[in-house]
Parts: structure tokens; sequence; C-alpha cells
């Protein structure tokens, strides 16, 4: 059975933002602007994306249900 993957890029720059944005992005493998991480589609990470849905997007949702 595969995984469920998600893609997510970071658009924004997370200068002037909380620190605990900063870190979620960290936790996401981001950074830097326009750095993309594929991962698990897991609550966890998407509870995460929608910390900070105004610095990063949604690329590419793959897998099988």
């Amino acid at each position: 059975m595969a995984k469920k993957t998600i893609t997510v890029e970071q658009y924004r720059s997370a200068i002037r933002r909380p620190e605990i944005q900063t870190k979620t992005l960290i936790g996401l493998g981001l950074n830097k602007l326009n750095r993309r991480r594929v991962l698990e589609d897991t609550p966890a990470v998407r509870g995460m994306i929608a910390r900070v849905p105004h610095l990063v997007r949604i690329v590419d949702e793959t897998g099988k249900a």
C-alpha cells in the first residue's frame, strides 16, 4: 500500500514573524524561500501547515487513500 504524500513549498519569508511560526517551518523542513519538501500526509503535518498557511502552499498531493 502506497503512503500518501504531500509536497509543500515555502513561498513567503519568515522574517518578522513570531518565533513559533519560524520553528514550525523548520519542523516541516523549510527555512528558505522556494524550498520544497515531500512529506507524509499525516494529521500532524496537516496541523503544522494549518499554522502557517500564509507562508507555505501545497504544491502536490499524491498517493492512494
